[in-house]
Protein backbone atom coordinates (compact mmCIF):
# COMPACT_ATOMS: atom_id res chain seq x y z
CA UNK A 1 0.00 0.00 0.00
CA UNK A 2 1.41 3.36 -1.03
CA UNK A 3 1.63 5.92 1.75
CA UNK A 4 -0.52 9.01 1.46
CA UNK A 5 2.45 11.36 1.22
CA UNK A 6 3.52 9.63 -2.00
CA UNK A 7 1.78 9.46 -5.37
CA UNK A 8 -1.46 7.53 -5.03
CA UNK A 9 -1.46 4.47 -7.28
CA UNK A 10 -5.01 3.87 -8.58
CA UNK A 11 -4.61 0.09 -8.55
CA UNK A 12 -3.54 0.15 -4.88
CA UNK A 13 -6.38 2.47 -3.85
CA UNK A 14 -8.92 0.38 -5.77
CA UNK A 15 -7.74 -2.81 -4.09
CA UNK A 16 -7.90 -1.10 -0.72
CA UNK A 17 -11.55 -0.15 -1.17
CA UNK A 18 -12.41 -3.57 -2.58
CA UNK A 19 -10.97 -5.04 0.62
CA UNK A 20 -12.95 -2.81 3.00
CA UNK A 21 -16.24 -2.93 1.06
CA UNK A 22 -17.95 -5.66 3.08
CA UNK A 23 -17.97 -3.73 6.36
CA UNK A 24 -17.30 -0.22 5.05
CA UNK A 25 -20.53 1.44 6.22
CA UNK A 26 -20.34 -0.13 9.68
CA UNK A 27 -16.70 0.87 10.11
CA UNK A 28 -17.39 4.47 9.10
CA UNK A 29 -20.27 4.66 11.55
CA UNK A 30 -18.10 3.43 14.41
CA UNK A 31 -15.03 5.53 13.59
CA UNK A 32 -17.04 8.74 13.21
CA UNK A 33 -19.07 8.05 16.36
CA UNK A 34 -22.21 8.19 14.22
CA UNK A 35 -21.49 11.66 12.85
CA UNK A 36 -21.28 10.35 9.27
CA UNK A 37 -25.09 10.15 9.23
CA UNK A 38 -25.39 13.85 10.01
CA UNK A 39 -22.73 14.68 7.43
CA UNK A 40 -24.75 12.81 4.78
CA UNK A 41 -27.84 14.83 5.72
CA UNK A 42 -25.83 18.04 5.35
CA UNK A 43 -24.70 16.93 1.88
CA UNK A 44 -28.28 16.13 0.92
CA UNK A 45 -29.45 19.57 2.06
CA UNK A 46 -26.62 21.30 0.17
CA UNK A 47 -27.36 19.43 -3.07
CA UNK A 48 -31.09 20.15 -2.60
CA UNK A 49 -32.19 17.55 -5.19
CA UNK A 50 -35.38 18.28 -7.09
CA UNK A 51 -37.65 15.65 -8.67
CA UNK A 52 -36.42 14.73 -12.13
CA UNK A 53 -32.97 16.29 -11.73
CA UNK A 54 -29.94 14.21 -12.68
CA UNK A 55 -27.44 13.87 -9.83
CA UNK A 56 -23.99 12.26 -10.00
CA UNK A 57 -22.80 10.81 -6.71
CA UNK A 58 -19.10 10.17 -7.32
CA UNK A 59 -17.16 7.85 -5.00
CA UNK A 60 -20.58 6.61 -3.93
CA UNK A 61 -19.23 3.32 -2.59
CA UNK A 62 -22.14 1.12 -1.56
CA UNK A 63 -24.72 3.78 -2.41
CA UNK A 64 -25.60 4.79 1.15
CA UNK A 65 -25.15 8.44 0.18
CA UNK A 66 -27.09 8.00 -3.08
CA UNK A 67 -30.33 6.55 -1.77
CA UNK A 68 -31.72 9.82 -0.29
CA UNK A 69 -31.41 11.52 -3.70
CA UNK A 70 -33.42 8.71 -5.30
CA UNK A 71 -35.99 8.91 -2.50
CA UNK A 72 -36.43 12.63 -3.32
CA UNK A 73 -37.32 11.79 -6.93
CA UNK A 74 -33.97 12.69 -8.50
CA UNK A 75 -32.30 10.44 -11.06
CA UNK A 76 -29.12 9.60 -9.17
CA UNK A 77 -26.13 7.75 -10.62
CA UNK A 78 -23.85 6.21 -7.96
CA UNK A 79 -20.38 6.01 -9.51
CA UNK A 80 -17.25 4.43 -8.04
CA UNK A 81 -14.05 2.84 -9.31
CA UNK A 82 -14.10 0.02 -6.72
CA UNK A 83 -15.94 -2.98 -8.14
CA UNK A 84 -16.06 -4.46 -4.65
CA UNK A 85 -17.97 -1.44 -3.37
CA UNK A 86 -20.34 -1.52 -6.36
CA UNK A 87 -21.07 -5.21 -5.89
CA UNK A 88 -21.94 -4.75 -2.22
CA UNK A 89 -24.09 -1.74 -3.08
CA UNK A 90 -25.92 -3.43 -5.96
CA UNK A 91 -26.77 -6.42 -3.80
CA UNK A 92 -28.36 -4.14 -1.19
CA UNK A 93 -29.88 -1.54 -3.53
CA UNK A 94 -30.57 -3.27 -6.89
CA UNK A 95 -32.78 -0.43 -8.11
CA UNK A 96 -29.91 2.09 -8.22
CA UNK A 97 -27.89 2.36 -11.49
CA UNK A 98 -24.42 1.72 -10.04
CA UNK A 99 -21.73 2.67 -12.56
CA UNK A 100 -18.02 1.92 -12.60
CA UNK A 101 -15.91 4.96 -13.38
CA UNK A 102 -12.54 6.63 -12.83
CA UNK A 103 -12.84 10.11 -11.31
CA UNK A 104 -10.33 11.51 -13.81
CA UNK A 105 -12.11 9.99 -16.86
CA UNK A 106 -15.81 9.90 -16.12
CA UNK A 107 -17.94 7.78 -18.49
CA UNK A 108 -20.51 10.53 -19.07
CA UNK A 109 -21.11 13.13 -21.79
CA UNK A 110 -20.52 16.85 -21.26
CA UNK A 111 -23.24 18.76 -19.37
CA UNK A 112 -25.14 15.65 -18.25
CA UNK A 113 -25.94 16.44 -14.61
CA UNK A 114 -27.81 19.16 -12.74
CA UNK A 115 -25.74 18.50 -9.62
CA UNK A 116 -22.58 16.54 -8.81
CA UNK A 117 -21.34 15.54 -5.40
CA UNK A 118 -18.48 13.61 -3.86
CA UNK A 119 -18.12 12.74 -0.17
CA UNK A 120 -14.83 11.62 1.36
CA UNK A 121 -13.50 10.51 -2.00
CA UNK A 122 -11.84 13.48 -3.65
CA UNK A 123 -8.59 13.02 -1.72
CA UNK A 124 -8.39 9.41 -2.99
CA UNK A 125 -8.47 10.38 -6.67
CA UNK A 126 -4.97 10.15 -8.12
CA UNK A 127 -5.24 13.76 -9.38
CA UNK A 128 -7.91 15.63 -7.37
CA UNK A 129 -7.64 18.74 -9.56
CA UNK A 130 -8.33 16.64 -12.65
CA UNK A 131 -11.25 15.04 -10.82
CA UNK A 132 -12.76 18.45 -10.09
CA UNK A 133 -12.30 19.45 -13.74
CA UNK A 134 -14.06 16.25 -14.86
CA UNK A 135 -16.94 16.97 -12.51
CA UNK A 136 -17.15 20.43 -14.04
CA UNK A 137 -17.21 18.94 -17.56
CA UNK A 138 -20.20 16.67 -16.87
CA UNK A 139 -22.20 19.40 -15.08
CA UNK A 140 -24.76 21.55 -16.90
CA UNK A 141 -24.15 25.33 -16.99
CA UNK A 142 -25.35 26.72 -13.69
CA UNK A 143 -25.27 23.27 -12.10
CA UNK A 144 -24.15 22.61 -8.55
CA UNK A 145 -21.07 21.04 -6.96
CA UNK A 146 -21.01 19.78 -3.38
CA UNK A 147 -17.82 18.33 -1.92
CA UNK A 148 -17.80 16.87 1.58
CA UNK A 149 -14.28 16.05 2.72
CA UNK A 150 -12.19 15.72 5.85
CA UNK A 151 -10.44 18.96 6.66
CA UNK A 152 -8.56 20.83 9.38
CA UNK A 153 -10.24 21.66 12.72
CA UNK A 154 -10.33 25.41 13.25
CA UNK A 155 -9.35 25.28 16.95
CA UNK A 156 -5.62 24.58 17.38
CA UNK A 157 -5.98 22.62 20.63
CA UNK A 158 -8.80 20.53 19.19
CA UNK A 159 -6.74 19.97 16.03
CA UNK A 160 -3.93 18.47 18.12
CA UNK A 161 -6.32 16.10 19.92
CA UNK A 162 -7.95 15.15 16.62
CA UNK A 163 -4.66 14.34 14.90
CA UNK A 164 -3.68 12.20 17.88
CA UNK A 165 -6.93 10.25 17.49
CA UNK A 166 -6.52 10.04 13.74
CA UNK A 167 -3.01 8.60 13.74
CA UNK A 168 -3.09 6.44 16.88
CA UNK A 169 -6.62 5.54 17.94
CA UNK A 170 -8.35 5.23 14.56
CA UNK A 171 -6.19 2.33 13.29
CA UNK A 172 -6.72 0.46 16.59
CA UNK A 173 -10.50 0.83 16.39
CA UNK A 174 -10.43 -0.17 12.71
CA UNK A 175 -8.70 -3.43 13.62
CA UNK A 176 -11.72 -4.35 15.73
CA UNK A 177 -14.45 -3.62 13.18
CA UNK A 178 -12.99 -3.40 9.65
CA UNK A 179 -12.57 -6.22 7.15
CA UNK A 180 -9.21 -4.66 6.16
CA UNK A 181 -7.87 -2.54 9.05
CA UNK A 182 -4.51 -1.73 7.43
CA UNK A 183 -6.38 0.35 4.85
CA UNK A 184 -7.33 2.80 7.58
CA UNK A 185 -3.68 3.65 8.19
CA UNK A 186 -3.59 4.94 4.61
CA UNK A 187 -6.89 6.77 5.10
CA UNK A 188 -5.63 8.47 8.25
CA UNK A 189 -2.47 9.60 6.48
CA UNK A 190 -4.45 10.87 3.49
CA UNK A 191 -6.60 13.00 5.79
CA UNK A 192 -3.54 14.48 7.50
CA UNK A 193 -1.93 15.33 4.14
CA UNK A 194 -5.07 16.93 2.64
CA UNK A 195 -5.29 20.74 2.07
CA UNK A 196 -7.20 22.92 4.50
CA UNK A 197 -10.52 24.57 3.72
CA UNK A 198 -9.09 27.54 1.87
CA UNK A 199 -6.70 25.33 -0.07
CA UNK A 200 -9.52 23.14 -1.34
CA UNK A 201 -11.62 26.19 -2.26
CA UNK A 202 -8.71 27.45 -4.38
CA UNK A 203 -8.40 24.05 -6.05
CA UNK A 204 -12.12 24.11 -6.88
CA UNK A 205 -11.85 27.60 -8.39
CA UNK A 206 -8.82 26.63 -10.47
CA UNK A 207 -10.77 23.66 -11.86
CA UNK A 208 -13.26 26.07 -13.43
CA UNK A 209 -15.99 26.30 -10.80
CA UNK A 210 -17.57 29.60 -9.76
CA UNK A 211 -18.07 31.12 -6.30
CA UNK A 212 -16.57 28.35 -4.14
CA UNK A 213 -17.53 28.59 -0.49
CA UNK A 214 -17.42 26.29 2.50
CA UNK A 215 -18.74 25.74 5.98
CA UNK A 216 -17.22 23.63 8.72
CA UNK A 217 -18.95 20.60 10.16
CA UNK A 218 -18.04 19.10 13.54
CA UNK A 219 -15.62 21.90 14.30
CA UNK A 220 -13.79 21.58 11.01
CA UNK A 221 -13.15 17.83 11.12
CA UNK A 222 -15.17 17.94 7.91
CA UNK A 223 -15.79 20.84 5.53
CA UNK A 224 -18.67 21.13 3.07
CA UNK A 225 -17.60 22.99 -0.08
CA UNK A 226 -20.09 24.31 -2.65
CA UNK A 227 -19.69 25.94 -6.07
CA UNK A 228 -21.57 26.41 -9.35
CA UNK A 229 -20.71 25.63 -12.95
Amino acid sequence: MARAELDKQPVDVRRMFDAVARRYDLTNDVLSLGQDRRWRRDVYDAVDPQPGERVLDLAAGTGTSSQPFADAGAVVVPCDFSLGMLQVGKAAKPELPFTAGDGTRLPFADATFDAVTISFGLRNIVDPAAGLAELRRVTKPGGRLVVCEFSHPANRAFRTVYMEYLMKTLPKVARAVSSSPDAYVYLAESIRAWPDQQGLALMIREAGWNHPQWRNLSGGIVALHRATA
